[in-house]
């Protein structure tokens, strides 16, 4: 049986538990966190039993997961460095994963294998009551191994701790921890920021006439929904990846003032080149992927707007065992309907959607 160690059991941690105790095969999980989020943690499932110190969570595990703050996890890896068992394999599920790799690889003895893990999913919702079996289901999950083990190399050599994490419905991307943070920076990291300039922005307008608030919905919602993310979780990730962030902040000024030139001097032909870019760009998002990520097949199918719709389109699929593997609003207005595009796990299941979908009535199409 394998022995897997969580060391902080909230959002993350307790979901983690929760899809290992019902997809990974012969595994027992033992959790360290304060008291009561253990007792929680047992009482939902998401835990086999809890450890009354770091040392006895980690000394007889096979694999060791930091689900803490980064700031707690720098500090954790050397609490644990002089109990953990030789061949054991220790990560993470930090934002940020060049500085933990580098403490890891300065505290951690040999014979312990460190390999950065970043879960792209979440919710703004914190705490082991809010956990789930579901969150990683479909989503991203970053690891950064060694410089000396490559993907394939990891698969082979470590394949248990690849299926534990693939357990997880998770679909797996092997980088280096510096290209992790640049990258992450781009996409995760100046959203969060522009999503809570934006709101901030508006916010100040709204003290001044309130119908801005009023107004605000739609696209407005959609782009601000990060901004209800707290910055306990985020001020870790600004002080440890702030070299990328600072980049990324630079050349997006950069580009808004480029915007700003071509509207002033209301170069249209170029705007409509920008928007017709940014939309085909877009929908190349699920197929831009490397790695263990393989790529989605998509299907896009039109629904009107009127209840029980997308019940309809998934409970057809169903009948038909067509699995969806990601679905995906991308446009619509009330009173008249939207666009939805699904992800299927390979060609041959999105064109047999599609054709289920035409039969069926629907307006489905392949790019």
């Amino acid at each position: 049986m394998q022995s897997v160690a969580i060391i902080g059991v909230g959002l993350i941690g307790g979901s983690l538990g929760l899809v290992w105790k019902k997809q990974a095969q012969d595994v027992e999980i033992i959790g360290f966190d304060q008291s009561a989020t253990l007792d929680r943690a047992i009482a939902i499932g998401a835990l086999d039993r809890a450890a009354s110190s770091l040392e006895e969570a980690v000394s007889d595990a096979d694999v060791i997961v930091l689900a803490a703050p980064i700031r707690s996890i720098l500090e954790i890896l050397e609490q644990i460095a002089p109990h953990v068992k030789a061949g054991a394999i220790v990560t993470d599920v930090g934002s940020v994963k060049g500085p933990v790799a580098d403490r890891a690889s300065t505290v951690l003895p040999s014979g312990v294998l460190f390999v950065g893990g970043h879960p792209m999913a979440g919710s703004e919702r914190r705490g082991i009551d809010q956990a789930d079996a579901l969150l990683f289901e479909n989503a991203a999950y970053v690891l950064c191994p060694p410089d000396d083990i490559d993907a394939s190399t990891l698969e082979a050599e470590y394949a248990s701790f690849v299926a534990l994490i693939e357990a997880t419905g998770a679909r797996l991307i092997v980088l280096p921890p510096a290209r992790h943070d640049r990258i992450a920076a781009f996409v995760s990291h100046l959203p969060q920021l522009l999503a809570v300039a934006l709101m901030n922005h508006v916010a100040n307008q709204n003290g001044q006439d309130d119908a801005f608030l009023q107004l605000a919905a739609g696209g407005f919602r959609d782009m601000t929904r990060i901004a209800s993310s707290s910055f306990d979780v985020w001020s870790d990730i600004l002080k440890t990846n702030d070299t990328h962030i600072l980049e990324v902040l630079d050349s997006f000024t950069g580009r808004i003032e480029v915007l700003r030139r071509e509207i002033a001097g209301g170069d249209m032909e170029t705007l409509q080149s920008r928007f017709q870019d940014a939309r085909s760009k877009r929908e190349t998002i699920p197929r831009n992927t490397k790695g263990f990520l393989h790529p989605l097949a998509d299907v896009y199918v039109y629904a009107e707007d009127r209840p029980g719709e997308l019940l309809s389109i998934t409970r057809i699929l169903y009948e038909a065992s067509l699995n969806i593997k990601d679905i995906e609003l991308l446009k619509i207005r009330e009173g008249t309907g939207g666009a939805f595009r699904m992800g299927f796990a390979e060609d041959a299941t999105a064109a047999a959607a599609t054709e289920t979908l035409i039969r069926a009535g629907y307006t489905a199409w392949r790019l």
